[in-house]
Order: structure tokens, then C-alpha cells, then sequence
């Protein structure tokens, strides 16, 4: 059981650092074209399929914060209970 935590933790904390790149990747204006922007691009919205379109914030800064900002913070949080778990 406690390597099925420690792998989903992990999971958790890929996810997590997947879409904190894209957000830094797309608000940094990042050329679409070169295929790390664009894997990362295809890596957060598959991951953040879940959440995309919940909130529909006026301008891109936002609607970036708002559709891959929510699943980052859920991911995260999900990785630091799960390490949080494994301890106790």
C-alpha cells in the first residue's frame, strides 16, 4: 500500500509541475510552434480536461490562471496529502 501512495504522489506532483510549466510556458508567450511549448500545451490540457471552461474570466491572463491553475492547485493538494499520508 505504500508504494501505491508513494507512485500516486508522485503522479500527483508530475502533474502538478506539467501544468505550473505550461502556465509559465503560455504566459510568457511561448512560441506554439516549437514542440516542447506544444507538448507541454497537449500535457496540460489533457490533464486539465476535467476543469477547462469551469470559470470563463475576461482575458487570456485569466482564463490561463482559471483553466490550469485550478487543476494545478488540486493536483498539488492532492500530492501533499498523499505525502502527507505516507507518514502517518
Amino acid at each position: 500500500m505504500r508504494a501505491l501512495v508513494h507512485v500516486l504522489r508522485i503522479a500527483a506532483g508530475v502533474a502538478t509541475l506539467i501544468l505550473a510549466v505550461w502556465i509559465v510556458l503560455d504566459l510568457s508567450g511561448a512560441n506554439p510552434g516549437n514542440p516542447i511549448a506544444d507538448w507541454f500545451h497537449d500535457a496540460a490540457d489533457w490533464l486539465s480536461g476535467w476543469s477547462r471552461g469551469l470559470f470563463s474570466p475576461d482575458g487570456s491572463t485569466a482564463r490561463t490562471l482559471a483553466d490550469y491553475g485550478i487543476p494545478a492547485v488540486v493536483y498539488g493538494a492532492v500530492a501533499y496529502a498523499l505525502g502527507r499520508r505516507e507518514w502517518a
